[in-house]
C-alpha cells in the first residue's frame, strides 16, 4: 500500500506540472490539470486526495503562484 503522503504528493505534483510552464511546452492550465485528476481518480490517483485538491481550487478559491 502506498502511504497517504505519497498519494497526496502524486496529485499535487501532476496539478503543478500541468498548470505550470515548462521549457518544452506552454502551461496547460489549471482546468486541464483538474480534469486530468478527476478523470483518473480511482484509476491512477487516490480519490480522497483528488477530492481534497478539487475542494481547494473549486470551493476555497486556491490559486497557484506564478513564477
Amino acid at each position: 500500500e502506498i502511504i497517504l503522503g505519497a498519494r497526496i504528493i502524486a496529485v499535487a505534483d501532476v496539478v503543478e506540472a500541468m498548470a505550470s510552464h515548462r521549457p518544452y511546452r506552454a502551461n496547460l492550465g489549471i482546468d486541464a490539470a483538474l480534469e486530468e485528476i478527476t478523470a483518473n481518480s480511482r484509476k491512477i490517483y487516490d480519490p480522497e486526495a483528488v477530492d481534497a485538491c478539487l475542494n481547494l481550487f473549486r470551493v476555497k478559491g486556491y490559486r497557484l503562484l506564478e513564477a
